[in-house]
């Protein structure tokens, strides 16, 4: 008669066995440190020394980054109350800065923020029982009340509104039509900062340069930017083309001169002066070399040569 033979006692050791590996597995990877991830552009690390922290990836001074966006008489926008499509709208607060609100009547959300526009009708809809745990999402749609003026020498000068919220200096120029001829290279931004007059001057064509966003500063509501006539330099006497020259960044005295068409034939280089107009506002009269720098407002004359 064949045998039969008992297994039981091996499937269970090799049961045993699997749990015990693999209960090794899982504390050996609880084990392992995780890899450390990269920060977050913009996150800010904290260092070793407590109240120390230093931005990361921000690329901009401290301060730059404009403040949460609040809303204005205008502007309009898109409540939704999730799963209560009666109640969703999309309206233009009026210019107390309220909208009526199904079942809360006006509400005056004009000066708050976005999440607080959010809890400011959460709080009414639970608080008049008309939803029990409300879910409200407020989005802009469009800014119309917050706006800057551009002035200066620009195309379309005036006011705009800001229709977005961290609009930069760029955005604004271009809305205005960008600088027209004769415009200059800096443009001046005034405003209000922290409750506290604010002046910033701005070269252009460093927008477009390899940092230019961290120059593009965001403008805010209030703001004024000033575009500045081209400086220019005078030049008369015996040249080709006498009058006002474009000023050119570190534009010498050999440059205005060959901008000018060069000497006459009855101009002499000995001859030069140079008038300018000095921190006190009296008139210096100097003889420069052909290698000095002019400035805004210089006055070149070239005499005639006497043989």
């Amino acid at each position: 008669m064949p045998t039969t033979l008992n297994l039981r006692p091996f499937l269970r050791s090799v049961a045993i066995c699997v749990s015990v590996a693999w209960a090794g597995v899982a504390w050996t990877a609880d084990a392992v440190p995780a890899a450390p991830t990269a920060p977050l552009k913009g996150a800010v690390l904290v260092a070793a020394v407590p109240g120390q922290a230093q931005p990361l990836g921000t690329g901009r001074p401290e301060g730059a980054e404009p403040p949460e966006y609040r809303l204005a008489a205008g502007d309009v926008v898109r409540i939704v109350v999730y799963q209560n499509p009666d109640l969703s709208l999309e309206a233009r607060l009026s210019e107390a800065g309220a909208l009526n609100f199904p079942l809360l009547g006006s509400l005056r959300l004009g000066g708050l923020t976005v999440a607080a526009a959010e809890q400011v009708i959460a709080r009414g809809l639970r608080e008049g029982q008309f939803v029990r745990q409300p879910q409200v999402n407020v989005s802009v749609m469009q800014v119309r009340g917050h706006q800057a003026s551009v002035l200066g020498l620009v195309n379309r000068p005036g006011r705009f509104a800001l229709e977005s919220a961290g609009l930069r200096l760029s955005d604004l120029l271009a809305m205005a039509g960008g600088a027209s001829a004769g415009a200059s290279d800096t443009a001046v931004v005034v405003g209000i900062r922290q409750g506290r007059p604010w002046r910033l001057e701005v070269d252009l064509p460093s927008l477009f340069g390899p940092q230019g966003h961290e120059r593009d500063v965001p403008i805010l509501h209030g703001d004024t930017v000033w575009v500045d006539r081209q400086p220019q330099v005078y030049i008369y006497g015996e040249v080709q083309r006498p009058g006002p020259l474009r000023l050119e960044r570190g534009m010498t005295l050999m440059q205005v001169l060959a901008t000018g068409g060069g000497l006459t034939p009855r101009g002499t280089d000995k001859g030069i002066r140079l008038h300018r107009r000095g921190a006190e506002g009296r008139l210096q009269v100097l003889q420069p070399t052909m290698e000095d720098t002019v400035r805004d407002g210089d006055v070149v004359h070239v005499r005639e040569s006497l043989f």
